[in-house]
């Protein structure tokens, strides 16, 4: 859990990034701006109120995180805020313009701020924020006239709408630190430029990562795998039901247990190896390594539930929920009629 809405904002450098491909400019500013405590309460609001939830990143690199830029750029902030701040500020602006060669990309001020006091996981940590407004909005000004009233408009930011945003907590540094994400604007091919291109980042492999990847094996090996290695033999009721006990299992447990949920979910010997065997394969395809037993995030449950739902969708007349008991669906096929059929048994409709 991560919060920054009390911490304090100890310094922030503006600039205005422009779209490269489309000839615009980069604008940097002369020196930091000078924080008035109206001001900073403002603008702590607009940058940390869009950040929720426990999905991390860290800075990467194809060899190690210390070839990474943005890392060393962050690293130097870190080292020595009062020094390093505004000449960093500046590295971060241009770099962000050199990668602004999408068309779409639009244009905004950027902000590069240092902020104490905000909380972490338990702990109390500084942090980096790097944050850009896009949008503007217009609103209306209304003020006395004489005996009367006047409007105008104008266009400005709307501090509960930050565009794109990353804060960089002072936090495993080794590791490439822990980095939280938002992006509300870009869509398409330009989405990428911010967390791949400008940042340089991955997902921080930590119990929200574990807890979701291993919800995505399991959906992906009753789903996808097993029909295809049995040839369509397994039935959407089987699958149904192995779903129903993967659901289970990771609602009524607080750790995951490669073995025990093998034990519990699989049952059948054979199956059990062939879950071993997918389990291999997803490790190899996707680079990751799980561990065979690691704390189950519960945001990360929350977030993926829907994504287990046991549900049979017959063309596209009837969808069919199935929450338990297999032993009460029966399928076949009605020779009379050429078609494939459910029968369902219960006990009283509600």
């Amino acid at each position: 859990m991560m919060t920054c809405e009390d911490a304090n904002l100890e310094r922030l450098v503006l600039h205005k990034v422009g779209n490269k491909a489309n000839g615009e400019l980069l604008t940097l500013s002369s020196a930091p701006y000078i924080l008035n405590p109206d001001i900073s309460s403002l603008l702590l609001k607009y940058f940390t109120s869009p950040f929720k939830g426990s999905q991390y990143y860290v800075f990467s690199s194809d060899s190690s995180v210390g070839f990474n830029g943005m890392y060393n750029t962050v690293c130097n902030i870190f080292d020595d805020v009062k020094t390093n701040l505004y000449t960093e500020s500046c590295n971060i602006a241009r770099h962000l313009y050199d990668v602004s060669t999408h068309p779409n990309i639009k244009s905004g001020e950027m902000y590069i701020t240092y902020m104490s006091q905000c909380y972490l996981d338990g702990e109390i940590v500084d942090a980096v924020g790097i944050f850009k407004s896009e949008t503007k909005e217009t609103y209306l000004k209304v003020f006395p006239q004489g005996d009367n009233f006047d409007i105008e408009q104008d266009n400005g930011i709307n501090i509960n709408k930050l565009d794109k945003g990353c804060i960089v907590f002072n936090k495993d540094r080794e590791n490439g630190f822990v980095v939280a994400v938002v992006d509300n604007t870009s869509k398409g091919n330009e989405a990428v430029y911010w967390i791949d291109d400008f940042l340089s980042l991955r997902q921080r492999q930590d119990s929200f990562f574990k807890t979701e990847n291993m919800l995505s094996l399991c959906k992906n090996f009753v789903v996808d795998y097993l029909p295809k290695k049995y040839n369509d033999e397994i039935s959407k009721a089987d699958q149904a039901e192995i779903l129903n006990r993967t659901s289970a299992y990771f609602k009524e447990n607080k750790n995951f247990n490669t073995e025990n949920f093998s034990e519990k979910v699989m049952e059948d010997a054979e199956l059990k190896d062939v879950f071993r065997e997918y389990k291999g394969e997803y490790e190899k395809e996707y680079e990751m390594n799980f561990d065979d037993d690691f704390i189950l995030n519960e945001e990360a449950l929350k977030k993926a539930s829907r994504y287990l739902r046991s549900v049979i969708k017959l063309d596209k007349n009837f969808t069919v929920y199935i929450h338990g008991k297999r032993d009460r669906v029966e399928t076949g096929i009605d020779e009379e009629r050429g078609l494939r059929y459910y029968k369902l048994y219960f006990e009283k409709e509600s």
